[in-house]
């Protein structure tokens, strides 16, 4: 396999592939990104992350109001069950459902407005982990792809990110931090952990 610089920087970010317009701005498509973050963060497969964001998608479940309005037995079953959560579904559930009522009520619902509020990088970062069952990786994942549009969102790469990038000769430093070109280099660098584990790559 012959990894690049150049054909990372190709690569799709994960809010594209779900379909997710980070570049128009709005609550709606940064909620969005929230809740597929929270599920890729979780202790679930990335396949298993991503259809269950379809099953919130098909039910319309994609603001924090709609989500509230659904309640935890609408969200263990169906939507967390078409996703194929075999554990974690209830407790999951209670999570989702606890943020969209702490999102309302200390930010009116609106992420845009806890990045506004926020100080600086650090500040958002402590105000995302404030968040249930969110922690250092789900607020990377959530950041990362927000880099290029919010100016608070600066997070450092994953470890695993650094290791996978020394491991294929990529020089992270070689790109600018916050430009798409290095969002797409870490998410082709996230997506490249099962080959190297594969492949008896170190990694961590």
């Amino acid at each position: 396999m012959n990894i690049t610089i150049e054909s990372l920087k190709k690569e799709r970010i994960y809010s594209e592939e779900l379909g997710i317009n980070l570049k128009e701005g709005s609550d709606e498509e940064i909620f969005k990104w929230f809740l597929a973050s929270v599920l890729f963060g979780a202790r679930i497969s990335e396949t298993t992350a991503k259809r269950t964001y379809r099953a919130f998608e098909k039910h319309s479940l994609l603001t924090p109001q709609r989500i509230l309005e659904a309640g935890w037995d609408f969200l263990v079953n169906p939507v967390m069950r078409e996703g194929g959560y075999v554990r974690y579904d209830e407790k999951t559930s209670r999570e989702v459902l606890a943020n969209c009522e702490m999102l309302i009520a200390d930010f009116g619902g609106s992420l845009k407005r806890m990045h506004r509020e926020s100080v600086d990088a650090r500040d958002l970062e402590r105000r995302l982990l404030a968040f249930y069952g969110v922690g250092p990786v789900t607020v990377n994942i959530f950041l990362r792809e927000l880099r290029p549009y919010w100016k608070k969102a600066d997070p450092e790469p994953l470890p695993v990110v650094i290791e996978l990038a020394r491991t294929f000769g990529i020089d992270l430093t070689a790109v600018r931090r916050r430009s798409m070109a290095f969002t797409r280099i870490e998410a082709g660098l996230v997506r490249l952990r099962r080959f190297a584990k594969k492949e008896g790559r170190p990694q961590r």
